[in-house]
């Protein structure tokens, strides 16, 4: 059974910058597409960036140009590389995969907090 595991979390003032990362099991190679998703505590779930298998990537709006995803295939791991971080950008951020690239991906991580203060 895959286990997407998130670290990286943490609080940070304004501008700041954090990685996130996603240690995933269970895939081969690049056979699974990533994705990143946060909840802010009393809003709806949303996308931030995701990876496919061929490594293109896709960004929601409020991630161009700040947030950058990516995947180490080799060591199963995943990144979230975010800059210029905004309080807006507080939420709980899980990392997901799926081997057929599906939306919902259908295994989850428990999620990290990120924390942004002014």
């Amino acid at each position: 059974q895959v286990q997407p595991m998130e670290s990286g979390g943490g609080s940070v003032q304004v501008g700041g910058s954090l990685r996130l990362s996603c240690v995933v099991s269970g895939y081969r190679g690049s056979s699974y597409c990533m994705y990143w998703f946060r909840q802010a505590q009393g809003k709806g779930r949303e996308v931030v960036a995701s990876i496919d298998t061929t490594g293109i990537t896709r960004y929601a709006d409020f991630a161009i140009g700040r947030f950058t995803i990516s995947k180490d295939n080799a060591n199963n791991t995943g990144y979230l590389q975010m800059n210029g971080l905004k309080p807006e950008d507080t939420a709980k951020y899980y990392c997901a995969t799926d081997s057929r690239c599906r939306s919902p991906p259908n295994s989850w991580g428990q999620g990290t907090q990120v924390i942004v203060s002014s």
